[in-house]
């Protein structure tokens, strides 16, 4: 069965965060839905369309930013009440508007997350979360990383109250009162929360989560352990999950599921026989999806996907056909309702024009007069810095709540920009001189017109560590620019797992000395990406991760006092005890640092990295084929007499030049990690082999495992 959604944009408000709209129930039979939506100036608007246009009911006063809003009300009643989470505050509002509830909280953080379910209220902010039972204190949780969503299970099908919290951290925390009864691991971090088919299903123990890098799961959560049911994974690279929701949009009795992903794309799945997802639509928006729910608004007996973007559009896929079939009298009817609402359009942009013109005019004016103060026009930025696992590259991801004129980017380490299929921007690079700059890449994207969302793809380098700077000028006037700082970490490839396989052969770095838990944790979150940095409760704590690159492994583990690190990667270890001790000489700490080097581990290494070295060997040589194959096809007429091998070659030509393209200096890098490796091994047994290394790389040029084993054995 076909699904057919036609758009219309209803209203814009401020720029919207994550999960903060929502629609009110009908309040008759075939009444069409109400929209409430809250923004980051701090306005709750509720409207419903009555002919087409955006008719408000209410809008409250701006304030602090709305990061969350939610429906409540008594259990098994219609949920018409409307809570907004404001700073530490939490209001409610009936749904005309009048407010009945201001209760703060005393959180020492803005909310950051907010679930109702009757008279109990689940909030978190950062790192804490908080259970309130009619605005009275119940329990309490610090958790180990960043809380990104909170959900509680159905109460009506549970004798106990069971929150989720989803961290960053890849967890999900199971918890009962005050207290964690388990941890389950997930494929990405967390982003979202939602009961499946929005009751739980049978059990009411079916929760689904959405990924930062646009993973979708279902867990069973029982009393006493968890139970994965399905899990999809995100084939066609699509953007991290902000918002899901469960309604009938297909129109077979069964709930579908849709989604909402901070590229754009709006989805909806259905389930099949075994309860597995389909794909039944997509479409894609210019700009991040921040809430996604189904129901009725624009017009009766039509359903519809409702959804907010960034910058605060509340936009309908409706399931009413765009061409109506009609009588004569209904076609005039429909010609007269189009031509009242051209005409009201063209009204308001006139008077808008005239607006700007007089509001043009008085800033001229003010301008010039020696009184003057000068204003800088604030503007919105969502920008997002992740590590893909999938290519060991980082995603900038710049989201601005008007056009973007262009951004330049400036970097004080090495790094490779790899091309982005999705970007139209046109790119441009400026030469520096690194000694007297410290300008590695100095670049400049210039948009095109009405482009708010612009994504780069960079590779860095491990052990050079620094700042990349974001600069993002919109097209407004006066002209304004705002600066985003991302830091690159000395181990920037790597990423946190929570198990690692400990039969390895192991490299250890042991640290002790006079410093703290807290300064110990410190130098750990400057060297390592995706650690909390909020020092962890308890004594100690240990850290696992995984270099996305070569798949090496390193295991940390400190305390006060001490710090024991462990891979089986050489270098690794190196740069750890560079910049620890680079950190701790900063501080005016003594450390006393001691290692053990596992001879065994450097041949693992080698061998870790031989497949990724043969292919992209094997691809350069093929590009290197293609033109002089072409010319022969050219001169022959044909590819007959070619062997299959080169047929195959000029078969694949687009494929195999597109994929050499998007890899800048990936044998390059490889190069570079076998020689740090080389150059690391001998580093800790005293010996300065840095005259050999035209040696090695001799041997690389005409790559052979054996051999390279060998050389490195003998030297």
């Amino acid at each position: 069965m076909e699904l057919t959604l036609n758009r219309s944009d209803y209203l814009q408000v401020g720029v919207t965060s994550q999960k903060t709209m929502k629609l009110l129930p009908a309040s008759g039979r075939r009444a069409t839905q109400k929209v409430v939506v809250g923004d980051q100036d701090g306005v709750a608007t509720c409207f419903g369309i009555k002919k087409g246009e955006a008719v408000p009911v209410f809008k409250t006063l701006p304030g602090l930013k709305i990061a969350r809003l939610e429906l409540g009300g008594a259990l098994n009643t219609p949920q018409e009440k409307i809570f907004v989470a404001t700073g530490s505050e939490i209001r409610g509002f009936t749904k005309r508007g009048k407010q009945f509830l201001s209760f703060e909280t005393n959180l020492t953080e803005s909310i950051k997350a907010m679930h109702i379910s009757g008279s109990d209220l689940f909030l978190c902010a950062s790192y804490i979360y908080n259970h309130y039972c009619d605005c009275k204190d119940q329990h309490y949780y610090l958790s180990g990383d960043k809380i990104n969503d909170v959900i509680c299970l159905p109460v009506e099908k549970l004798p106990c109250i069971i929150p989720i919290l989803a961290c960053q951290d890849r967890v999900l925390r199971v918890l009962q009162g005050s207290d964690m009864m388990y941890e389950v691991e997930v494929p990405g971090p967390p982003t979202v929360l939602a009961l499946h088919n929005g009751n739980g299903g049978e059990s009411g123990e079916d929760l689904l989560f959405g990924t930062s890098d646009g993973k979708l799961g279902i867990i069973q959560i029982t009393s006493s352990n968890p139970v994965h049911k399905w899990e999809m994974r995100n084939e066609k690279k699509r953007g991290g999950i902000l918002c899901v929701d469960y309604f009938d949009i297909v129109g077979d009795g069964v709930k579908d599921l849709l989604v909402g992903r901070d590229d754009g794309m709006v989805e909806v799945y259905s389930f099949d026989a075994a309860d597995e997802p389909v794909l039944r639509f997509d479409q894609a928006l210019s700009e991040s999806v921040t809430s996604i729910q189904g129901g009725c608004v624009g017009k009766d007996g039509y359903d519809e996907i409702v959804l907010t973007t960034y910058s605060g559009w509340i936009t309908g896929l409706t399931t009413e056909p765009v061409h109506k079939e009609s009588g004569p009298g209904e076609e005039l009817k429909i010609n007269q309702e189009m031509q009242n609402k051209i005409a009201s359009l063209r009204n308001d942009l006139e008077h808008l024009q005239f607006k700007v013109i007089q509001e043009r005019e008085k800033y001229q004016q003010s301008s010039q007069s020696n009184t003057a103060i000068s204003s800088v026009p604030t503007f919105s930025v969502n920008d997002k810095f992740t590590l893909n696992k999938d290519d060991a590259s980082y995603s900038l991801i710049l989201e601005v709540q008007t056009a973007i004129d262009n951004v330049m980017v400036q970097s004080d380490v090495p790094i490779d920009l790899l091309d982005v299929d999705k970007n139209s921007a046109v790119v441009s690079f400026s030469s520096s001189d690194v000694e007297v700059n410290e300008n590695f890449l100095l670049a400049t994207y210039r948009c095109q017109a009405n482009t708010t969302r612009l994504e780069l793809k960079i590779r860095s380098i491990e052990g050079q560590y620094g700042m990349l700077q974001a600069y993002v000028t919109p097209r407004i006037q006066p002209k304004t620019c705002q600066v985003r700082q991302y830091q690159i970490k000395p181990l920037s490839l790597h990423q946190r797992t929570h198990f690692i396989d400990h039969d390895r052969p192991m490299n250890t770095l042991t640290l002790t000395g006079q410093f703290s838990f807290a300064e110990v944790h410190s130098w750990v979150v400057f060297c390592l990406p995706e650690v909390p940095e909020k020092t962890p409760a308890g004594e100690c704590v240990t850290f696992y991760f995984q270099n996305t690159f070569l798949d090496t492994q390193l295991e940390s583990t400190y305390r006060k006092g001490e710090g024991i690190f462990k891979s089986d990667n050489i270098s690794t270890i190196s740069i750890l005890k560079d910049v620890l001790s680079k950190e701790a000489t900063k501080r005016k700490i003594n450390l006393n640092i001691a290692y053990e080097i596992n001879e065994i581990s450097v041949n693992h290494t080698l061998k870790l990295i031989h497949p990724k070295l043969e292919y992209q060997l094997l691809l350069a040589k093929k590009v290197q084929l293609i033109d002089a194959l072409k010319e022969l096809q050219v001169h022959e007429g044909n590819t007959d007499f070619l062997i299959p091998e080169y047929r195959c070659i000029l078969e694949e030509a687009d494929r195999l030049q597109e994929e050499y393209k998007k890899q800048p200096a990936h044998l390059e890098r490889l190069y570079g990690m076998i020689t740090d490796l080389f150059i690391d091994k001998f580093k800790f047994k005293g010996t300065n082999v840095k005259t050999k290394v035209p040696l090695l790389l001799e041997i690389l040029d005409s790559y052979d495992q054996n051999t390279l084993i060998s050389f490195f054995d003998a030297a």
